[in-house]
């Protein structure tokens, strides 16, 4: 069988695995750049760390609804629109962000860019299915996959060394550059892939009877659960761990930003397809080395407040 994307010339299809990767990595990069910036969000805005936490809950509601509007919309009227209209949300939003005066503002902007960034994973994989199939398709969405297994890695560290040579409303204004420059790529690179024939007919009750389908399906629900719980049980460490490494135990952002990649090495390596012996290995690697960076590092100011 014949796939559109069977036709596209290896350079393009490199050009494509670049765009959509990056589309993919805005939803990471959005959650986790300003993850260190977290203990001086709260010094500046003289407020709580749960509520500094918030604006992270705000993002992920933003990043759901996101999802749940933007990918039936797809169906509905094409790819390019509701890419280019949400990325362009992401943008504003991320400058609204870095204007923010007042951490209501930075909250609410914080739940745009959430449903700014959906818009990059959901379409990304809807445009794979579109053009690919077979082996291709596998390629193209185990390189996908890959990107966003490395994105929440890296993204902490280049947050933390930002924030060494800019306060932390720079960090919001790289991201608005990221959006501007995804939504410069979506304009003139990448093409509508779902033709007109091929889209659902219009009506709000095609998208409802859907949803009611799945959230009829107990199996699914099931693994909704599962799956949500695993979910949560990450962001409650991802929302905790700044003020706990940083501020309980006095590591700076850059040492926050590595000891953050050691973990998600850990849970890429975990969750990677190989065999059961080698995950072991590589999961014993992984928490022995945060040990050790733990008692370096960790140690002596857990010493010192054991001992005033």
């Amino acid at each position: 069988m014949l796939h559109p994307g069977d036709a596209i010339s290896n350079r393009r299809r490199t050009l494509y695995i670049v765009l959509l990767g990056a589309l993919t990595a805005l939803g990471p990069f959005t959650i986790d750049l300003y993850l260190p910036a977290f203990p001086v969000l709260e010094a500046d805005f003289q407020t709580t760390s749960a509520a500094i936490q918030l604006t992270l809950t705000g993002t992920m509601i933003g990043f759901a609804l996101g999802q749940l509007v933007v990918g039936p919309l797809s169906d509905k009227v094409g790819r390019r629109v509701p890419l280019i209209v949400v990325t362009a949300l992401h943008m504003l939003a991320s400058i609204a962000a870095a204007a923010a005066p007042d951490l209501l503002l930075l909250g609410g902007a914080r739940v745009l860019m959430g449903v700014g960034a959906a818009a990059g994973g959901v379409v990304a994989m809807a445009i794979v299915r579109d053009l690919f199939g077979g082996r291709r398709l596998v390629v193209m969405l185990s390189r996908l996959a890959l990107v966003s297994g490395v994105a929440p890695v890296v993204a902490p560290l280049i947050g933390s060394w930002l924030l060494g040579v800019m306060p932390w409303r720079g960090i919001f204004v790289v991201l608005a550059a990221y959006g501007a420059i995804m939504l410069l790529a979506s304009l003139f690179f990448v093409p509508e892939t779902l033709p007109k024939e091929r889209r659902q007919e219009r009506g709000s009750s095609t998208i409802w009877q859907r949803y009611a389908s799945v959230f009829s399906d107990r199996v699914f629900i099931g693994v909704l659960i599962i799956g949500g719980m695993t979910f949560s049980r990450l962001f409650s460490y991802l929302s905790a761990s700044p003020f706990l490494f940083q501020v309980t135990h006095g590591l700076n952002a850059q040492q926050y930003g590595w000891l953050f990649a050691i973990n998600s090495v850990g849970l890429i390596s975990a969750g990677a397809g190989i065999t059961a012996t080698t995950m072991a290995s590589v999961m014993v690697g992984c928490a022995a080395i945060g040990i050790l960076a733990l008692w370096i590092i960790v140690r002596p100011r857990t010493v010192e407040m054991l001992n005033p």
